[in-house]
């Protein structure tokens, strides 16, 4: 039986070879037959319906489980850590906006019409966001208010820190559950993309790889820059010596590793092994690391302020200098709540859209593009991130040796 042969050969091929496959089967499949083409639009539809049934209880669901399960007393002995994760994690979503801005990208959307009425400006965005605060939780769930769901997700949070642990277990295995979910529905991207692109090529031509091209540089191009250049400033004025040969040492033994394993979690043995052969503190260190493979996401928020962007200059919306801002703080803090599974900061992007007043079917479309350039995408994003774990933890350590000598 053929079927077999065939689950075999999917179980044990990367998901990133499977979308590969897609988008070259997509293309040709377009470019030879595209009346038959611009009919799979059904398994792109499917794919985009799946992950908007998904993405609200994921960002409601982690949050809780993150913050009810955070040790007390955790941040205190961590906290020059932390301050290097939130001050990369900031200024990564701050060079994507200005880079985004610098080269404005735009999409092809479906019933995506341009022209939308912009925000009056920083006041406006901010009363909107406060509404969206208060909201219902039942009602910010059906429609897809992320803002609202992030609040409620944030308090409750906060409520069940002080609940019985059983309760807080509880939670855990809700977030692994709903990881698992999102695995599934992951795994059928491939069929998915197949269908976006071969019917987005039939419909609209060849030229709109060149606008995907032309994103996934905008893209790569941040992460360069925050690799090469913020990362080594940050540590720089940590250590105040040439930052370099540990910044580089990183990116060899973990980003590369990070960037085909696409997982952040299972680049942490890595990350332990590299702090164990540089002598850091393994108490500092294997706290730190874990907790920077779920919170220090300067690759996510760059995915995020990028897409977001892309999507904002494809509704022809005008973006100030405040509301920008506002973008790379809220880009931030979506970053740290990114799920763990390879494309997870893309389930995110619907809430930074929200700022804008983008509807969640639009910020679906910009979540598929992103699935579509994802085989390069996710894994730098994974490899900055994964490598600037131990980056980090090492010039802490290293700066925190330095003062004692």
């Amino acid at each position: 039986m053929l079927h077999r042969p065939l689950l075999g050969w999917l179980q044990r091929t990367s998901i990133v070879t499977q979308i590969v496959i897609s988008l070259v089967a997509g293309t040709i499949f377009a470019l030879v037959w595209p009346d038959a083409a611009a009919r799979v639009e059904i398994l792109g539809t499917l794919f985009i319906s799946a992950l908007k049934a998904v993405a609200p209880i994921l960002v409601l669901i982690l949050v809780i489980a993150a913050i009810s399960n955070q040790q007390p007393g955790q941040t205190t002995q961590l906290k020059p850590i932390l301050g290097l994760y939130l001050v990369g994690t900031l200024s990564a979503a701050m060079v994507a906006v200005v880079a985004s801005m610098a080269f404005p990208s735009t999409l092809v959307l479906k019933d995506a019409s341009t022209g939308m009425t912009a925000p009056g400006g920083i006041s406006e965005v901010l009363l909107q966001l406060l509404k969206n605060m208060v909201d219902n939780p039942v009602n910010a769930l059906l429609h897809a208010n992320y803002i609202g769901i992030l609040v409620w997700a944030v308090g409750m949070g906060i409520a069940l820190r002080q609940g019985a642990e059983h309760t807080r277990q509880v939670m855990t295995d809700f977030s692994h559950g709903i990881t698992l979910i999102i695995q599934a529905v992951i795994r059928l991207a491939p069929v998915g993309i197949f269908g976006l692109v071969a019917s987005t090529i039939a419909t609209n031509g060849t030229q709109v790889l060149a606008g995907y091209a032309h994103l996934l540089l905008v893209l790569i191009g941040c992460m360069l820059f925050i690799a090469l250049v913020v990362n080594p400033a940050i540590v720089w004025w940590k250590l105040r010596r040439n930052p370099y040969p540990l910044v580089l040492m990183c990116l060899r033994e973990s980003g590369v590793t990070a960037f085909f394993t696409r997982s952040s979690a299972a680049n942490i043995p890595v990350n332990l092994a590299i702090a164990q052969r540089l002598n850091l503190d393994p108490t500092t260190s294997g706290v730190a690391i874990p907790l920077g493979a779920t919170i220090n996401m300067a690759g996510a928020a760059i995915t995020i302020s990028v897409l977001t962007l892309a999507a904002v200059n494809t509704m022809g919306v005008v973006v100030d200098v405040p509301t920008a801002l506002l973008l790379c703080v809220v880009s931030a803090v979506c970053a740290c709540g990114a799920s763990g599974v390879p494309g997870g900061s893309l389930l995110l992007i619907p809430l930074a859209c929200s700022l804008f007043g983008i509807s969640n079917d639009v910020a679906m479309q910009v979540v598929a593009v992103g699935f579509i350039i994802g085989v390069l995408q996710d894994s730098a994003e994974t490899a900055l991130n994964s490598s600037t774990d131990i980056i980090f933890t090492a010039a802490a350590c290293m700066a925190d040796q330095q003062r004692k000598a």
